[in-house]
């Protein structure tokens, strides 16, 4: 089932965002300082592509330079990217087979306003502390 909702995914959705969160990756990356969240959107990026199957979970070891960091990716990446979830999801629920989908892109919201902190896991190994990424 998983697979099949990824391919849905894939063709209403999910190419669009990768392709939002890639560029947002590379504009992050042009400065030095900026690195880290150009890998932090390019992580994300696959995410959104290829979501049923995984889920994020939250770092315990994530320290205050996560906090700051969040701060700058909210302000720089995360409002514009979590507003494209947001018009996406609602595009997708406004048909019923589109549902379960806006509701997977609701749940990306979170972490695509606060990514740092966060690790990408399988689903059926929620509490792994690497994602495979």
């Amino acid at each position: 089932m998983k697979t099949i909702l990824n391919i849905i995914w894939l063709v209403l959705s999910g190419f669009w965002l990768f392709l939002a969160y890639l560029l947002a990756g590379v504009l992050l990356c042009i400065t030095i300082i900026g690195i880290p969240f150009g890998i932090a959107a390019f992580r994300i990026g696959v995410y959104a592509l290829w979501p049923f199957g995984y889920t994020t979970v939250e770092r315990r070891d994530a320290g205050a330079a996560s906090c700051v960091g969040n701060v700058l990716w909210l302000v720089l990446a995360g409002w514009w990217l979590a507003v494209g979830h947001i018009v996406t999801g609602i595009a997708l629920c406004l048909t019923i087979i589109g549902i379960p989908l806006g509701i997977a892109n609701f749940k990306l919201i979170p972490v695509s306003l606060l990514p740092l902190g966060r690790d990408i896991v399988r689903t059926d190994q929620p509490f792994t502390a690497t994602s495979g990424w």
